[in-house]
């Protein structure tokens, strides 16, 4: 699914070859790294979004961390957390991306590539994700369904959605 998906957005925007995919556990990120993880959650989720929350949750610690990079900037970003954290299943949060990468399919990218790397570090688990509701049809395009009612989180419509295999 991923492969095939990055091969037509390749066509279609060769900068993408380009791009650096990473994954890490936090002990193997270094201070830049991270620096640029925070500094793009907090530039989307906190200023771009206007939402005042505690980023820093504790979970980085257990999570695997899904980069991509466009040679020194980071322009896209996954948490993926193992079964037993944030939810029974594993999961994928702080997806994020560059406003100057948006509206490129970086988005589904990095979504592809999330879940291929679950199903990989995970094979067989679940994977719920606590999506904004505004991005619901974006999700169910990737197979996720809709497994609660509308909940606010930090003042933000969600809905928790699982993918099941």
């Amino acid at each position: 699914m991923y492969a095939s998906y990055l091969r037509k957005a390749s066509q279609t925007n060769p900068a993408y070859m380009a791009l650096q995919w990473t994954c890490k556990t936090f002990d193997e990120l270094n201070s830049y790294e991270l620096y640029a993880i925070m500094q793009l959650r907090m530039a989307v989720f906190v200023v771009e979004q206007n939402c005042s929350y505690q980023d820093a949750d504790n979970k980085d610690f257990r999570a695997h961390h899904l980069m991509a990079w466009d040679e020194d900037r980071l322009v896209a970003y996954t948490r993926l957390l193992p079964p037993g954290i944030s939810y029974e299943e594993s999961s994928i949060g702080r997806v994020v991306s560059s406003p100057s990468v948006r509206r490129t399919g970086i988005g589904k990218i990095l979504m592809n590539k999330s879940i291929e790397t679950l199903q990989s570090l995970y094979p067989g688990i679940p994977i719920r994700i606590g999506a904004q509701l505004y991005l619901k049809d974006f999700y169910e395009s990737f197979s996720f369904k809709q497994t609660s009612e509308t909940y606010l989180e930090d003042g933000i419509p969600h809905i928790e959605m699982l993918l099941s295999y």
